[in-house]
C-alpha cells in the first residue's frame, strides 16, 4: 500500500502524527532533536524512498522536512496520533489552518 511506510520495525500511515528521533552533527558533537508533524506524503522507490513530514511551529508557519527512510541518522519514530485519511498525499492541509486540519484528520 502506498499509504503505509516501514521504518525500523515501526509502520505509520499518511496522516498520522509522528515524532521522529533523529542525529546531526554541531561542529564535533552530535546531537538528538525530535521532529514532531503529520506525516503528508511517500515518494521514491525501494532504496530511494523518501517521507514528507509537516509540522507547525509557535509562530503558525509550517515546516515541512523531507527524511529518506533507510537514514542511519534516524533513531527511532513513534507514532503519537492516528489520522484517518483516504489519499497517499494530503498535500492539501498547506493551505488549511491547525483546526481545520485537526478536524479533518480525526
Amino acid at each position: 500500500m502506498a499509504n503505509v511506510i516501514t521504518v525500523k520495525e515501526i509502520s505509520a500511515h499518511i496522516g498520522d502524527t509522528v515524532k521522529i528521533h533523529y542525529l546531526f552533527k554541531e561542529g564535533e558533537k552530535e546531537k538528538r532533536q525530535i521532529f514532531e508533524g503529520i506525516l503528508m506524503a511517500t515518494s521514491g522507490m525501494v532504496e530511494n524512498k523518501m517521507f514528507t513530514v509537516r509540522k507547525m511551529t509557535k509562530s503558525k508557519i509550517g515546516v515541512e522536512r523531507i527524511f529518506p527512510i533507510n537514514s542511519p541518522s534516524i533513531e527511532k519514530i513513534e507514532v503519537a496520533k492516528k489520522g484517518s485519511v483516504r489519499r497517499s498525499k494530503i498535500y492539501f492541509i498547506r493551505d488549511m489552518s491547525e483546526k481545520d486540519i485537526r478536524e479533518r484528520l480525526s
